[in-house]
């Protein structure tokens, strides 16, 4: 059985993608670590579109994580034909303050689980010669960003990785998406544990972020912005030089996060 794989897909994006694609017909399997939210979202998808869904509870910080989502799979005898990687999370502060074991654990997340993921799944992939996947990083990749130094620089590479990737792999008749939102009403900020959004002008909502999302995959984009504002902003983390991008970031941001 052919299944769409999306990782952090318990909320936000990750589960907008999960209820985008359930309409349109497709297997899923879903992949979080809250047990209730995605057995409930589950039994909802499986009762309103009539699709199977099937839900591994799984923490992908650990290292043996990716390996454990990917032999459940092999063993429901499913073939992953589309993965989403969608499971992050970010972090606001002053960086030599920060809790160290938490921004090691986010760049497990954001790019470990991520690279292997891509990695395990392109085997499969390439034997079929075809493929979609899905990467999500972020606006705030375009440019250094203090105090979001750790989140801004894993999200980079996820473009950077994806990007190149897609390159390799367009022989194959496989589909490398580097999908880059900005501001998005999730609660993104508040498991970050920032006590506001930053950008909140502009923000988007979801279902426009999976809309942005289809319409590039459709279009056999490698790399898309979510949203005209960011796009601007994205802009001008490629022209204007990061000294100064980085420096307005900063007098924005510290009055908020500087350690005295």
């Amino acid at each position: 059985m052919n299944v769409t794989l999306i990782t952090g897909a318990s909320a936000g994006i990750g589960e907008g993608f999960a209820r985008r694609l359930a309409k349109e017909g497709r297997d899923l399997v879903l992949v979080a670590r809250s047990e209730k939210a995605l057995h409930e979202l589950c039994d909802e998808l499986m009762l309103k579109h009539g699709i199977t869904a099937h839900y591994i509870v799984a923490d992908l910080c650990e290292h043996d994580g990716p390996q454990r989502v990917m032999d459940e799979i092999a063993e429901h005898a499913m073939t992953v034909d589309t993965l989403i990687n969608n499971a992050g999370f970010g972090s606001a502060g002053d960086f030599a303050t920060l809790d160290r074991e938490r921004e090691l654990a986010m760049i497990d997340l954001n790019i470990r689980a991520l690279v292997e993921l891509t990695h395990r799944c392109l085997e499969g992939m390439r034997e079929r010669r075809r493929g979609t996947i899905v990467n999500v990083s972020s606006a705030a990749g375009f440019q250094p960003l203090p105090f979001m130094a750790t989140y801004a620089a894993t999200k980079s590479f996820v473009s950077s990785f994806s990007e190149a990737v897609a390159e390799e792999n367009r022989p194959f008749g496989i589909q490398v998406l580097a999908l880059c939102p900005g501001s998005t009403d999730t609660n993104f900020f508040s498991a970050a544990k920032m006590d506001r959004a930053i950008q909140v002008k502009g923000q988007q909502t979801v279902e426009q972020v999976i809309d942005t999302a289809m319409n590039a995959i459709a279009s056999g984009r490698t790399k898309v912005v979510s949203g005209f504002a960011n796009k601007i902003g994205a802009m001008m983390g490629k022209y204007v030089p990061n000294v100064i991008s980085r420096r307005a970031v900063a007098r924005i941001l510290a009055p908020r996060y500087r350690q005295q």
